[in-house]
């Protein structure tokens, strides 16, 4: 199966999207859409996917990451805070790109919408939400 955006050809497309689609996978890259920064730390999408264990949202993250969908973006080590994350994850261009062929991220602003009217995030999930992010221009 050809899972690699950097190999996709006509059957690899249609096997990636199948990937994609997958639900857990699907509902990270929909939080990775809908974070304010579409950056947010392993411990965000912990906590927005709390019928997954912690264990099953990092191996599905790292199925994305090598699919070429995902990528880690981590904070410069002279800007790193104790007590705040330093690695995040966001859509690699050409991730963001198939997701748009495909018609997979058309909600996007819907998605950013719900996320803002989360009511009940924990005390260290809105910290985390605020820790200084990277540049990723």
């Amino acid at each position: 199966m050809s899972t690699d955006l950097g190999t996709a050809d006509a059957v690899g497309n249609r096997e990636l999207v199948h990937f994609v689609t997958q639900q857990t996978r699907f509902a990270l890259l929909s939080n990775i859409l809908q974070h304010p920064e579409q950056l947010p730390s392993m411990y965000e999408l912990e906590q927005l996917n709390p019928s997954v264990s912690d264990a099953t949202v990092y191996k599905h993250v790292q199925k994305l990451i090598d699919a070429g969908v995902v990528e880690e973006v981590a904070l410069p080590d002279d800007e790193r805070r104790q007590g705040y994350p330093w690695k995040f994850y966001a859509l690699t261009d050409e991730g963001r790109a198939f997701l748009e062929e495909h018609n997979l991220v058309a909600a996007e602003e819907t998605l950013q919408r719900i996320y803002e009217t989360i009511s009940d995030k924990p005390e260290k999930m809105v910290k985390y939400e605020n820790a200084p992010r990277p540049d990723r221009e």
